[in-house]
């Protein structure tokens, strides 16, 4: 049976042509995507592309009004004459884009796929046709509903990710890896086998507006980090990131301004909600974590820190209470919390 496919184009590596010494986007490099997915495609002769073009940029130059531009791309299509949506996107902020459309897509009845490239299409080494290849696959095949992020790492079988549970590409390379190391699914074969399962995880839909706040101050820890060279004027709260333990610095041993629980303090006393994000809930937790806590600030628990941005993004976009909001947090509208301690499932063909 022949199936019908909203194919979006934004732009990206996977979107770009190299032009002496220089990757930059081009407006014919989605239509060669399309005709090396004619030559090397298992069913290209079962499958119709539409194709709309609503951004042409780097992804590196994504910001999350783009974001509104993509959802109003496919909105403005019947997607009931549609199979699926597959979105071409760069990959420097793609787990950014995959959370931010998994979180808004969440009750799609149908798979939307986001495809990138690690290097641009002519050259032989890029792996863009292969994973779109695997997105017409995934449609053809599983047609589940939600957001998916189709990628082969260098020498590696090829995964289907979870798009609220995609991390971004590790540094000095081009490797994607899910939260956990758990992605969703292996395409091997001609086949998908099932690698994380998600029977009981109680999803909570939310109807949504696509409004992506802009104002929200994103703070990454280091040691020596001076709280004091912010400003918070013009914004609606902070999302500081956590070590992989979930902690930051929460002592002044060193000075007041470089603790995170005296910019907890401060950041309350000015109106602000500050957030903490990646940690996992456990009955346990590092001394620094309930300091932190104490101090004011809120911990979204089990989520990477992209799905915890784009989510609380969109909350700040949606609802003006703030315990809407922390309500909001806690739900699980797209797989986007992750289960501490959830077993790998057997392989299952799907």
């Amino acid at each position: 049976m022949n199936k019908n496919i909203l194919l979006v184009f934004t732009g990206g590596t996977i979107g770009s042509q190299l032009a002496g010494g220089t990757v930059d986007t081009s407006a014919s490099a989605g239509f060669k995507l399309l005709a090396l997915f004619a030559e090397r495609g298992r069913a290209a002769d079962s499958v119709t592309f539409k194709t709309v073009q609503p951004l042409q940029i780097l992804s590196e130059n994504l910001h999350t009004r783009h974001w509104q531009q993509i959802v109003a791309a496919i909105e403005g299509e019947d997607l009931s004459c549609f199979d699926g949506v597959i979105v071409t996107h760069g990959t420097d902020s793609l787990a950014f884009s995959a959370a931010a459309l998994g979180l808004y897509f969440h009750k799609l009845p149908m798979p939307l796929l986001l495809v990138s490239s690690d290097l641009p299409l002519d050259d032989p080494r890029a792996n863009g046709v292969d994973n779109f290849c695997c997105a017409v696959e995934f449609i053809r095949l599983c047609g589940l509903g939600g957001v998916y992020v189709p990628y082969r790492n260098p020498g590696r079988d090829m995964l289907v990710h979870l798009g609220t549970r995609l991390c971004s590409c590790l540094p000095l390379g081009s490797d994607f890896i899910s939260a956990q190391s758990r992605p969703f699914m292996r395409y091997r074969g001609g086949q998908f086998e099932m690698l994380t399962a998600a029977d009981g995880w109680n999803r909570q839909p939310a109807e949504l507006k696509p409004d992506f706040s802009a104002r929200i101050l994103l703070i990454r820890p280091y040691p020596g980090l001076d709280y004091s060279a912010f400003c918070l004027d013009g914004f609606d709260a902070v999302l500081h990131d956590l070590y992989h333990s979930g902690t930051a610095c929460a002592s002044d041993t060193a000075g007041s301004e470089y603790s995170l629980a005296a910019f907890a303090r401060k950041c309350r006393q000015q109106g602000l909600n500050i957030y903490l994000a990646p940690a996992l809930h456990s009955d346990s937790a590092y001394a620094s974590t309930k300091e932190l806590m104490v101090a004011g600030a809120e911990m979204v628990w089990n989520m990477t820190l992209e799905a915890a941005y784009a989510k609380l993004l969109l909350a700040l976009g949606n609802f003006a209470d703030a315990q809407q909001i922390s309500e909001f947090l806690r739900q699980d509208l797209a797989y986007e919390h992750v289960q501490p301690g959830l077993a790998v499932a057997e392989a299952a063909a799907v």
